[in-house]
């Protein structure tokens, strides 16, 4: 196995997805998941070096985490193993919107601490980070200290902020702010905006406070209304998405992470010269591209991201 190039950073966890027996119960079956899971497991479905930097645990549910990041081709040798328990979540649809409850005390992705973030290969040249690890203390400072020591390589935030999480608002917030402060590009949903920005009338004063807190090029994502690119240079673009019969929201914004990086490295573009002033053309591609693999996984129950072949080329 090569080195990777891009490094996942963030949870892995199980979600336990709801099922109907064939005599008619109610049941839970467990799915690996978690959103920087589920960004790599489609990094590695779409040909990229890609690697995961976690907590794991040595338990049954880790060795299904393991299985199926092999399946993936995603390098999981940068993980931390102990022998904490893994993340449950239960997972509720609700007309086709996913509804969480976690039960993540004292696991094995929670615990990590500074001093167990890996050093990572020279091969690394992009950090994806994301998901409730920003919010899930002690292992979210540990994020946030990787992503400072990491500077110089291009650095990608999804913000996916889940408000029922956050313990302390004030370090939450903070901890946020040391991430767009060292990142090249951050996501964000019209929802997480609105959490952010909550004293902004318009996106632009939304988009205006991230930048203030150091974000680069930032992407909005809208459902199907499509995404707004929000450039350094204060320039705008909008990428509208294909219509699609949704299935399940599961894994979408993930999978459109894993779309947009790979199509930018494809392209020789993952780079932070690029992010910094992109060509609207390329980087359109890239979100457009981001749109397609998000909305095949849309269209399937649960995150199960497309493989190169499906997307045809």
């Amino acid at each position: 196995m090569s080195e990777p190039t891009i490094f996942c950073c963030g949870e892995a966890l199980v979600d336990m997805l709801p099922e109907v027996l064939a005599d008619g119960r109610a049941a839970f079956s467990p799915h690996p998941g978690g959103a920087v899971f589920n960004t790599a497991i489609a990094l590695g479905r779409l040909g990229m070096d890609v690697g995961l930097v976690t907590g794991l645990s040595s338990d049954f549910f880790g060795d299904l985490l393991r299985e199926a990041l092999a399946e993936s081709g995603v390098d999981a040798r940068y993980a931390v193993v102990s022998d904490q328990p893994t993340t449950l979540a239960f997972v509720r649809l609700d007309a086709g919107q996913a509804r969480y409850r976690f039960y993540d005390e004292q696991s094995a992705g929670r615990m990590l601490e500074v001093s167990d973030m890996p050093a990572l290969p020279e091969s690394a040249s992009a950090l994806f980070f994301g998901g409730i690890s920003l919010a899930c203390e002690p292992a979210a400072d540990a994020y946030a200290a990787l992503a400072e020591r990491s500077e110089g390589r291009v650095i990608m935030v999804d913000a996916n902020i889940r408000p029922g999480f956050i313990e302390n608002d004030v370090r939450y917030r903070d901890r946020l702010r040391r991430l767009f402060a060292v990142a090249d590009v951050v996501k964000v949903s019209d929802e997480d905006l609105a959490w952010l920005e909550p004293g902004a009338e318009s996106m632009a004063g939304q988009v205006a406070g991230l930048r203030r807190q150091g974000a680069g090029l930032v992407l909005v994502t809208r459902g199907g209304e499509g995404v707004e690119a929000w450039l350094p240079d204060g320039g705008q673009l909008h990428v509208p998405v294909v219509p699609v019969e949704v299935v399940d929201t599961v894994g979408a914004g993930d999978t459109f992470n894993a779309g947009f990086l790979a199509c930018l490295a494809s392209n020789a573009c993952l780079t932070r010269g690029f992010l910094a002033a992109p060509d609207a053309e390329v980087l359109t591609e890239a979100i457009a591209w981001g749109a397609r693999v998000a909305g095949l996984t849309v269209q399937r129950a649960g995150a199960n991201p497309p493989w190169r072949e499906e997307l045809g080329g």
